[in-house]
């Protein structure tokens, strides 16, 4: 079965966790898998050191904690893509599987417990809304 895995990831433990899970399941279905991640706002910086100045964009980061990510699960022979988007992170995830008709979604389950559970997290957000089936990994607790 082809098809399209999409995953969030931040750069933490917790979300490579999902992510190499969502690898697993997308080299079993023969799919190929997004590696999604999102910012919350775009901001550049400049940064001077003697005569050479630099910008440093919280776009270009997050683009490149997608594609490290991408493509250290590449490695497991998994086709991969990746991307990132400005927004908060259920929404950037559920926009990108509502776009690209991905067949599965694959969370971690980071806030998941107790008060936090109610008040809201990216798994429950993802949950309750998405577009397609949701894999929910056990990534804490």
């Amino acid at each position: 079965m082809a098809g399209l895995i999409i995953v969030g990831v931040d750069g933490n433990s917790t979300s490579m966790k999902a992510a190499r899970v969502a690898a697993e399941l997308a080299k079993a279905m023969g799919a190929t898998l997004r590696v999604v991640t999102a910012f919350g706002e775009d901001r550049t910086e400049k940064v001077e050191i003697g005569n050479d100045e630099w910008f440093l964009s919280t776009a270009d980061e997050a683009e490149r904690v997608a594609q490290r990510v991408a493509e250290e699960l590449k490695k497991s022979g998994v086709k991969t893509e990746y991307s990132s988007a400005l927004g908060k992170p259920a929404d950037v995830i559920l926009e990108e599987a509502t776009k690209l008709g991905a067949s599965l979604i694959v969370v971690g389950n980071v806030r998941m417990q107790g008060l936090k559970r109610v008040l809201g997290s990216v798994a429950n957000a993802i949950s309750h809304n998405a577009p397609c089936d949701v894999y929910i990994v056990k990534t804490e607790g």
